[in-house]
């Protein structure tokens, strides 16, 4: 909801990552089924999955349907699926980790169990 707004202000940019440096005027804010977020995992995404480059059109996740859930699922496999035998709360700090660490309210985090558990019931 407020990706662009803090994508103006310069958030979703970690610039110690130079190995994927920040195109100007992109934002790299969540976009896709898992919301690929931050330049250093478009960057990455962009060339594992031979899409090109991420990094200078980060819009393409958001337009391109396939491409959208290419990038969720190259983001499962890179990032979660490792930390998915140590439990749902692994997982959930393996996609957002602000919501385990304390950044992201906890409200959201307790919502996020209550959902899974609604759906298992």
């Amino acid at each position: 909801v407020d990706g662009p707004a803090k994508a103006a202000r310069g958030e979703y940019c970690d610039a110690s990552k130079t190995e994927f440096p920040c195109a100007q005027g992109k934002g790299y804010y969540g976009r896709g089924a898992i919301q690929l977020s931050w330049n250093y995992n478009y960057g990455p995404c962009g060339r594992d999955l031979n899409e090109g480059d991420l990094l200078a059109t980060p819009e393409k996740v958001a337009q391109d349907q396939v491409l959208a859930f290419k990038a969720s699922f190259w983001y499962w496999t890179t990032n979660v699926r490792s930390s998915f035998k140590s439990g749902f709360g692994a997982t959930i700090r393996a996609v957002n980790s602000r919501e385990c660490s304390g950044g992201d309210s906890t409200e959201k985090a307790v919502n996020r169990v209550r959902y899974f558990q609604d759906y298992w019931r």
